[in-house]
């Protein structure tokens, strides 16, 4: 078995790809919720859109809040963003300080 610092990081690239398609589809979402909204069609449900937010795409789902205008003034929905949005920075943070740890490229 090679050492932890010679394998490819299959992993890390998983979840980076993972997160980028992920943030892709909820700002599509987005997109598509809106010109559903504005032609009177089907429309993407209020779950859903925050479902693709909590399963990783939360910064994909609030650009397309922010860039698109919408669902900016349904206020539960935008809390409910605004909460996922804060516990996954906040996660996100300390993932990679216990990764940096763990790897000895913490700064000293």
């Amino acid at each position: 078995m090679r050492p932890a610092a010679t394998r490819p990081p299959v992993f890390e690239i998983f979840v980076i790809v993972y997160l980028a398609i992920l943030n892709i589809g909820a700002f599509w979402a987005f997109a598509h919720d809106k010109r559903a909204a504005i032609a009177g069609a089907r429309r993407i449900s209020e779950d859903r859109l925050l479902a693709m937010a909590f399963l990783g795409g939360s910064i994909g789902a609030k650009l397309g809040q922010m860039l698109l205008r919408h669902k900016i003034r349904k206020e539960p929905f935008r809390q409910q963003l605004n909460g996922i949005l804060s516990v996954q920075i906040v996660a996100m943070a300390a993932v990679l300080t216990i990764y940096a740890v763990q790897t000895g490229s913490a700064p000293r």
